[in-house]
């Protein structure tokens, strides 16, 4: 069985034997690929092979066994369609001869490419990430007229305005249409991805698959003792479909009522300013490079989306009760989780989100739109709690809610833990995704 994945992400497995740095994002391929890989050495019949991204163009070499094919793709402009990736995929289909070719995810041209060049449904597997064409439905997530029309300066010179985002998803939107039509096999894992799949391409075949994620999150354990009380860890906002404007818009009523709020966002920070807290400066040529930065217009610094939610902190005067840690490791990561009082998804709309998945985990306290697939991952008032997307009212009830009763916290925390052992469980994921592999071949 000769397996070909597709991935949006260069692996870390990868990159620790070329000495590269690898991206903290790819969030659970690393688990999977780990599972399939040891299925591979345990005797299982499955050669594997990987094409992903590069930021510049390689030859194929075998790690570990399993032979990696960089190709090179403009991936900060994923809009944009490159016909010529066509012949390039053909050339290596041609060289690995796969028994089936596995897409992690629609998000990137590369993956309708790909499938074109494939040409054979009943033997290529789409594995659904988020959904493009739904999310530009609701990228503008309630944003005012006059921050969703704003162009920064920044905004201009980079083309990448708010309506320009949300236009640029659309086309993704069509590219991922277009590649779901040409597979005879989708693999999903909520009630939102499953019922957007039968619509789209009722001819194909569902595959239930949970996710598997990054080993770092299976260890270690939520403690309310351990924890720093009436803290909120986010795992990400810079683009308004993840909702932070809906959680700042409630901190000025949150702070009356908790003092000592603390408000941890992790990830790309979206704003720029001088009271942030917790980024790294690094090298000396990054600190001159801050430096400089730092001395730019407002304008010149932040887009629009990250302007407003810069004015909405000053407006409100809670500088000091917000933190902008920047990009973690998976290891950072869990331990900005295990020091949180409790995890907030505010998102517009997500189908499985990684930070729901890691904080259940590891048994943090979670409270998360009630949007997508969320509602597949978490049961309301038994592993985390539910609330209204795009309502700030709603998600400051739960909040207080979650930081004015321990019990419930604890009780959140250890049914929470439980589910997600089951539902992410290493072995079980990767054994299901092989039976999934001998279906399509049979």
């Amino acid at each position: 069985m000769r397996v070909l994945w597709v991935v949006n992400i260069m692996l870390p497995a990868y990159a620790l034997k070329k000495g590269i740095a690898s991206s903290v994002r790819e969030g659970w391929l690393t688990g999977i690929y780990e599972q399939i890989v040891s299925a591979g050495s345990k005797g299982e019949d499955l050669t594997l092979g990987v094409l992903f991204p590069a930021p510049k163009k390689g030859r194929a070499e075998v790690v570990d066994g399993v032979t990696f094919y960089p190709f090179k793709e403009d991936l900060a402009h994923p809009e944009r369609y490159d016909k010529s990736l066509e012949k390039k995929f053909f050339d290596i289909i041609e060289q690995f001869q796969p028994d089936i070719a596995h897409i992690f995810g629609t998000e990137f041209p590369h993956a309708l490419a790909f499938v074109r060049a494939f040409q054979s449904p009943e033997r290529t597997l789409i594995g659904l990430q988020g959904i493009c064409t739904e999310i530009a439905k609701y990228y503008r997530a309630d944003l005012p007229d006059t921050v969703f029309s704003h162009a920064t300066i920044r905004d201009a010179v980079k083309r990448d305005s708010l309506e320009q985002q949300r236009d640029k998803m659309e086309i993704r939107g069509v590219r991922e249409r277009g590649a779901m039509l040409l597979a005879g096999h989708i693999t999903g894992r909520t009630s939102f991805d499953r019922e957007f799949a039968k619509k789209l391409c009722p001819r194909a075949i569902y595959h239930p698959l949970n996710e598997t994620m990054r080993p770092a999150f299976y260890e270690g354990a939520w403690s309310l003792e351990r924890a720093d009380r009436h803290t909120i860890f986010v795992a990400q906002g810079d683009y308004p479909l993840k909702g932070l404007h809906f959680l700042l818009r409630a901190m000025p009523q949150l702070i009356r009522r908790f003092p000592d709020l603390r408000l941890k966002i992790a990830g790309i920070p979206v704003f720029d300013h001088r009271k942030e807290g917790g980024r790294k400066e690094g090298s000396g040529k990054r600190r001159a490079f801050l430096a400089v930065k730092k001395r730019l217009p407002q304008d010149v610094r932040n887009g629009a989306y990250g302007e407003y939610l810069r004015q909405i902190i000053t407006a409100g005067s809670f500088w000091d009760h917000v933190t902008l840690t920047g990009v973690l490791d998976a290891e950072q990561m869990r331990e900005a989780y295990l020091s949180a009082h409790i995890v907030l998804c505010p998102s517009m709309l997500e189908n499985s989100p990684n930070s729901v998945a890691e904080a259940m985990l590891l048994g943090v306290p979670c409270a998360a739109s009630r949007a997508g697939g969320i509602p597949s991952m978490i049961e309301d008032h038994q592993t985390g709690l539910l609330f209204t997307a795009g309502d700030s009212k709603s998600l400051a009830l739960a909040v207080n809610e979650l930081f004015e009763d321990d019990t419930l916290c604890r009780t959140l925390s250890e049914n929470a833990r439980e589910v997600a052992r089951i539902r992410h469980d290493p072995e079980t994921n990767g054994n299901r995704l092989l039976a999934i592999y001998r279906e399509m071949l049979a």
